[in-house]
């Protein structure tokens, strides 16, 4: 009997969690993971967060190499896989070595996508994907370097929070009308910025930049109208490109990203995505957690086991400028019946209310307090009987509670 092997393109999240999945249901099939980085695969989400931490440390490893080695999974570090063959069920390296796959998945990840003005080649421009980048934007830095951060969604306000915490002089520039406009209304948008200022951050909203100034090196931006900020150092952070051009050329159907369907499989029957490449009922999720799940699904699939994925309720946990907040589901008011905030007790929480049950949270406190609403709006637990005008969020939380199926 020719034996199994699951081929994993991609050293992300998603290929980590499809891995475990994949061995939890067959103990004795090959499974392979091939990367192009030189390193087993770490959590990126500290190249922002933790950004002037030992990002090279067994800390950031998603799983330690003990846990491959025990549950007998291959990781090839510095091998990239350049083609595809799915009639064929073969895989190419780029040192031309062919190999045969049982299943294949591709979490080929995403790209950063790319600033495109005047001044975007200059030395001393960066944006940060993986710990390779990281690394030369400190590098570059010098002592009292001015930098400016373009784009003010999570990941762009983690990185300007790290390079404050290291002393440097931050200007943060989103072209949006608020800061995370994503994940917060403008009510607590507004508190962030307050809080972001009142670190010495120069914010700049609702215009973006022009151009990059400078001969060889940065000297500074110009914004929209005008405006001449001097600095020395530009970092991006303005959304996400999915990798598809090794799908695309195998002839596996694309859209934004690499289609899958509920059980994470592409156009091909044996050929599976997941994670920031994949594209789900039109959307690609480019978040962690959906990376995780998706990763998830799509080993429990390929190992024989039929189990739908269903799209989680994005949450966001973030604790920058030594403000804790999380936001999660639907926190957009123009798509509610109702949106409150309380600032009783709790430090301004916000719900969002539809179809009589909370769709979304955004509230200025840790992760342990977010628990509740998400088991609320997971469920979609009816507020029957409680008045969300006149009671307390503490206890229209307790009482959500004692409706939970957990």
């Amino acid at each position: 009997m020719i034996e199994k092997h699951y081929v994993l393109v991609g050293s992300g999240v998603a290929a980590v969690h499809a891995a475990k999945a994949i061995r939890d249901h067959d103990e004795q099939a090959v499974i392979s993971i091939f990367g192009a980085e030189d390193a087993l695969p770490y959590n990126r989400i500290k190249l922002s967060k933790g950004l002037f931490s030992d990002l090279h440390s067994e800390k950031v490893l998603i799983k330690q190499e003990k846990w491959y080695q025990k549950n007998k999974i291959e990781v090839h570090s510095s091998r990239t896989i350049t083609t595809i063959d799915p009639e064929g069920k073969t895989v190419a390296t780029a040192d031309g070595q062919i190999i045969a796959y049982h299943k294949l998945l591709l979490c080929t990840g995403a790209s950063n996508r790319k600033l495109s003005m005047d001044g975007a080649t200059l030395r001393n421009v960066a944006n940060i994907r993986d710990r390779n980048d990281a690394d030369r934007i400190k590098a570059s830095l010098l002592n009292g370097n001015r930098i400016c951060v373009i784009g003010g969604g999570v990941q762009g306000i983690e990185t300007a929070w790290s390079f404050v915490e290291a002393g440097y002089q931050v200007i943060i520039v989103e072209a949006a009308s608020r800061l995370m406009i994503r994940q917060l209304d403008q009510q607590a948008s507004t508190l962030l910025a307050e809080k972001i200022i009142g670190f010495g951050v120069n914010v700049q909203l609702g215009q973006g930049v022009k151009r990059i100034l400078g001969t060889d090196c940065v000297q500074g931006v110009e914004l929209e109208d005008g405006t001449f900020l001097p600095c020395e150092n530009v970092v991006y952070s303005i959304g996400i490109v999915p990798n598809t051009v090794l799908a695309h050329q195998a002839g596996i159907q694309v859209e934004m990203g690499i289609v899958v369907n509920e059980n994470m499989q592409t156009s091909h029957a044996d050929v599976y995505a997941a994670g920031d490449a994949s594209e789900f009922q039109g959307i690609v999720e480019g978040l962690w957690g959906g990376a995780i799940e998706q990763g998830r699904i799509a080993g429990l699939n390929m190992a024989g086991k039929s189990v739908p994925y269903q799209r989680a309720v994005p949450i966001t946990l973030f604790n920058a400028f030594e403000m804790p907040l999380f936001s999660i589901g639907l926190v957009d008011e123009r798509q509610c019946d109702i949106s409150l905030t309380r600032t009783d007790r709790e430090p301004n929480t916000s719900i969002f209310i539809k179809d009589g049950v909370i769709a979304g949270v955004i509230s200025f406190e840790g992760v342990a307090a977010s628990l509740p609403y998400k088991t609320a709006i997971e469920q979609k637990l009816k507020l029957d009987g409680i008045d969300p005008a006149h009671n307390s969020m503490e206890e229209m939380m307790t009482e959500m509670m004692k409706r939970s199926t957990i």
